[in-house]
């Protein structure tokens, strides 16, 4: 074989079975085209290559007919353009020259310079190649590539484990220690689990964050990203953090938006049917994951109360995409809109027992938006199933 099938058959399965791993709770679609890409997108380490590997028994693929790469391999990095990829295919086809169907899953590929333009013309003209692609970035499909590839890329987007995944670990695992732990699969099953947190944190802001923008440093990055942490669920301002870190304004926001393509932070705006009032207003930002919330703050990591709210966010954004707030004389935690038919619903949370302010805020919040649907009330007593019966609303 070639020094590339080398480097390939150690992360592939041809010769070895596929380990067992979590099922992972994720919308897929129904089969693989080869003139369309599946597109995993997700933060660093939340499991994004171990569900590759339980899409060869999904789609009932043959193991020696599927060629896993991963892109950060130190092996490949004198190497990586689009020649790479070319070299990739015909190299295994020229090993698998029997089999109608070949499968390639191509783990960080935004490593690759130039892989855009070569997956449009792999895709534009099919030759029976089914191709997944992940990465560890938001904008991946960004700019050209997303006008290039209207109608020939499923994108899918993985988050760090749920509660439910959490259990299929650790079966008597309560809402609590998922608060402590988060869902980062890896450090669920060491010792010092949370080293390993610390060190997905510094790896996040230093390869996906920092070496994107070219900073020169990544201290000023890295304490934007704690602020954000720190201030979760509270409205931030640009003046406020350029100010406490000492940096430009623009600097701020150019790192809270990559900070927020690279998954690490996730933008939370004021909830308006206008998109200049939304503009107009500070938004508010949550973690990625409250087990790497706790490792990085110094105050507020074990407020419980927070980290709900953190836990909440969290499963609006996969069941909704997009998670709102809004304040008025109160406030309403989150809004979201359901994505068929755009109803609007508030969701209200606590640790306990709804208060009074509460209460007082959803009914201005109806005085302004009569026709929205009935407000979901989340606490820690009925976390999981107010989120699963908000999914079926």
């Amino acid at each position: 074989m070639s020094d590339l099938l080398n480097i390939a058959a150690e992360w592939s399965f041809w010769d070895r079975p596929i380990p067992p791993s979590v099922p992972r709770e994720v919308a897929l679609p129904r089969q693989l085209s080869d003139r369309t890409c599946l597109v995993i997108q997700g933060v660093r380490r939340c499991g994004k290559s171990t569900l590759l590997q339980q899409l060869v028994n999904k789609y009932e693929l043959n193991p020696a007919d599927a060629l896993f790469v991963n892109f950060e391999d130190p092996r490949l990095s004198m190497s990586l353009s689009h020649v790479t990829l070319d070299e990739l295919v015909r190299d295994f086809r020229g090993v698998r020259k029997e089999s109608a169907r070949l499968a390639f899953f191509l783990d960080e590929i935004q490593m690759v310079r130039g892989w855009q333009r070569w997956l449009r013309t792999q895709l534009e003209r099919p030759s029976g190649n089914l191709f997944v692609i992940t990465g560890s970035n938001a904008e991946l499909l960004s700019g050209e590539l997303s006008s290039a590839l209207t109608g020939r890329h499923l994108t899918v987007e993985l988050y760090p484990f749920s509660l439910s995944e959490l259990r299929a670990i650790k079966p008597s695992a309560g809402l609590e220690e998922y608060l402590e732990l988060g869902g980062f699969p890896e450090p669920l099953t060491m010792v010092d689990g949370d080293r390993l947190r610390r060190q997905y944190f510094h790896d996040i802001v230093e390869r996906d964050i920092r070496e994107r923008l070219q900073a020169r440093s990544s201290l000023p990055i890295r304490q934007v990203v704690q602020m954000a942490y720190e201030s979760a669920g509270s409205e931030m301002s640009l003046r406020r953090i350029a100010g406490a870190v000492g940096i430009a304004v623009d600097t701020a926001s150019a790192y809270l938006q990559a900070s927020e393509a690279a998954y690490v932070v996730q933008s939370c705006p004021f909830y308006a049917f206008s998109e200049r009032r939304r503009a107009g207003r500070n938004k508010k930002y949550y973690p990625i994951d409250t087990g790497l919330r706790r490792v990085v703050t110094t105050r507020t990591g074990r407020d419980l109360g927070k980290a709900l709210e953190c836990a909440v966010h969290l499963e609006l954004r996969k069941r909704f995409g997009q998670v709102f707030y809004w304040r008025g004389r109160g406030e309403v935690d989150f809004v979201v809109q359901d994505r068929d038919d755009g109803r609007v619903i508030p969701v209200q949370v606590t640790w306990d027992e709804p208060l009074d302010r509460h209460q007082q805020a959803i009914e201005e919040f109806y005085e302004r938006f009569p026709t929205a649907e009935e407000t979901v009330w989340v606490t820690a007593a009925n976390f999981e199933e107010s989120l699963a019966g908000l999914a079926g609303k």
